[in-house]
């Protein structure tokens, strides 16, 4: 009895099928591969874009200031001119205590940062962790948070003395807005995750440790970029009211002998040591972001 054959697929022609199959695959993530190269090309050129108009404005004002002051437009005494402040930095840089100073003020805004953040986060955990100290401290910080910090000063002159007096201004700008801030950023956290703590037999502390400061990291960071202005400012009025060293310092004395480029020059110096702090606490933000897996 005949029978007929029977064709079975070779070896060759399902290897075939496969590859075709792999190459119908690869083209969505080769053409979704080439749109987020273009997306990121555009992204980039947005970005320089951005930084040559920012470089751009910069120099532009700094260019109408000195025609201004060559034209006699304003008067260079009283406002002085970008040529002036460059020699001026040379001469206090070379000749001068200008590092000196500025190191002096970036010492102690620093010394103020780290203060103001670690007992700001401390009193903001004690109202997290006992409702009754919130119910009872709030209303006194609400005060504190609107008392003119200026009329502090002579008190803490009187109290701390000329250097210590400083630091205290610093804390009284900065401290009561930490603990605002961090207060705010413990409520925000998913109470689900808390009580999901609690009914494993998690105490406050656990709490406190694997979930709550872990969690509050991007509110941690953005108060840290604030209290970076915050404690400069309370900085320089300590160093207004009772230094002998300082940008602070440099601007007073600067004004009482009437040399307007020792002011200007000291003003260029306090925004570069804000940038060049705002660009630490960036670069913190983002380690510490990558490495409790936030989105930086």
């Amino acid at each position: 009895m005949s029978s007929l054959p029977v064709s079975e697929p070779s070896i060759g022609s399902e290897a075939r099928k496969e590859q075709s199959m792999a190459l119908i695959a690869e083209i969505p993530e080769k053409a979704a591969s080439v749109q987020y190269g273009q997306y990121l090309r555009v992204q980039k050129r947005r970005l320089w874009a951005v930084r040559l108009t920012q470089l751009l404005v910069l120099i532009l004002f700094l260019g109408l200031w000195e025609f201004a002051a060559n034209m006699k437009w304003v008067d260079s005494m009283l406002t002085s001119k970008p040529s002036q402040i460059v020699h001026s930095f040379q001469e206090l840089a070379f000749h001068g205590d200008l590092l000196k100073h500025t190191w002096t003020t970036a010492v102690e805004t620093f010394i103020g940062i780290v203060v103001s953040m670690l007992f700001g986060t401390l009193v903001a955990v004690v109202f997290w962790w006992s409702t009754f100290a919130s119910k009872v401290l709030e209303p006194y910080v609400v005060v504190l948070n609107a008392l003119p910090k200026v009329a502090l000063g002579p008190i803490f002159y009187i109290w701390l003395g000329d250097k210590y007096s400083i630091y205290g201004m610093a804390m009284a700008i900065s401290v009561i807005v930490t603990i605002i801030m961090v207060e705010s950023g413990f409520k925000e956290i998913s109470k689900t995750k808390l009580k999901l703590m609690e009914s494993f037999g998690a105490t406050k502390a656990q709490m406190l440790r694997m979930v709550l400061l872990p969690a509050s990291i991007p509110n941690l960071i953005a108060t840290l970029k604030v209290n970076v202005g915050l404690t400069l400012v309370g900085v320089i009025m300590g160093e207004f009211l009772s230094s002998k060293a300082g940008l602070g310092y440099l601007i007073i004395y600067g004004g009482q002998v009437f040399q307007m480029n020792m002011v200007m020059v000291s003003i260029a110096m306090l925004a570069l040591l804000s940038i060049i702090m705002y660009g630490l606490v960036n670069v913190i933000g983002r380690f510490a972001k990558k490495k409790y897996h936030f989105e930086a």
